[in-house]
Order: C-alpha cells, then sequence, then structure tokens
C-alpha cells in the first residue's frame, strides 16, 4: 500500500477510535489530568520484590496528584478500596498492577512495607501512601524515588 494511503488509512481508524472512546468512555474511580505529571523520557522501573500480600492492609494517601489526598486506601482479596469506590487490583508483574483500566507501579516500598511510592507510568496520577500517615523520613526518600522517574512533584499536594 502507498505512504500516503496507509497514512490516510492510520488517520481514519484513528477519528473512528477517538469517536468510539469518547462515546463509551467508561466511568473511572480517579479524574482524568490532561497534563501528564511525568517526563515520559525518563527512565522508568517497579520494585521486583513488591507483591499484593505486602500492600495489603490499609494506607494513608499522605502526597499526590491524580489521587485524592488524605483519603485513606485499602488493599484486600485482589481490590483496592479508595474512599468509596473499589477496582479489581491485580499483580501482572514484579511491582506492577492492573488496578481497574489503569496500569500502576509501585516505584519504591520500603523494607517493612510502612511507606510507598506509586504511579501510572503514563504520568496519570502518582502518590504516596503510609500505614500510619506519618512516614517521617521515608516521606523524603519516597520523593526522590519519583523524582528519579520522571514524576512532577510540584504538582503534589500534601495532606493536611
Amino acid at each position: 500500500m502507498h505512504a500516503s494511503c496507509l497514512s490516510l488509512f492510520y488517520r481514519g481508524m484513528c477519528g473512528g477510535l477517538l469517536v468510539l472512546a469518547t462515546a463509551c468512555t467508561p466511568v473511572t474511580m480517579l479524574p482524568e489530568l490532561s497534563i501528564p505529571l511525568r517526563n515520559p523520557t525518563a527512565q522508568i522501573a517497579s520494585q521486583v520484590d513488591v507483591t499484593t500480600e505486602r500492600l495489603a492492609g490499609r494506607w494513608q494517601i499522605v502526597e499526590a496528584a491524580g489521587v485524592p489526598v488524605g483519603s485513606e486506601l485499602v488493599v484486600s482479596d485482589g481490590v483496592m478500596r479508595l474512599g468509596e469506590v473499589s477496582l479489581p487490583f491485580v499483580a501482572t508483574g514484579p511491582g506492577r498492577f492492573q488496578l481497574g483500566e489503569e496500569e500502576i507501579w509501585v516505584h519504591w516500598l520500603d523494607i517493612n512495607n510502612r511507606t510507598a511510592a506509586m504511579g501510572e507510568p503514563g504520568g496519570a496520577r502518582m502518590w504516596i501512601m503510609d500505614r500510619t500517615g506519618k512516614p517521617g523520613e521515608r516521606l523524603k526518600a519516597a520523593r526522590e524515588i519519583l523524582d528519579w522517574y520522571g514524576y512532577d512533584l510540584t504538582r503534589m499536594e500534601r495532606a493536611r
């Protein structure tokens, strides 16, 4: 197929998909952000020893962008509950999870499972959560990891 024909074909496909996507937009638990929170050229990784078992239990969102700060987050039995919304939470790889329709990576979890830095690798959202809501020195470590992976920390809100 000629290059200009391919270009028209792909543009038509993308336009059709866009119309379809907007007509069938699913209800999501978190607001969409128009400008990504992460530099897509920065390196990124997940922490390979993080499992759903290590994340199980209650957490407090202490800093975040794209997630309600101060909210309680609970992980249990293949579900993550944030406030009143519960979504399937399934491991897809080392430190990587499917949360509803979205991919979420754990970028850092301290050795005692007290504080975690998490984010959507495309930059839709990021957050730091802690078991007590008072991470102390671990907050600095979590922020450094998110910064290293290209997240824009100036867009994070802090719990009061």
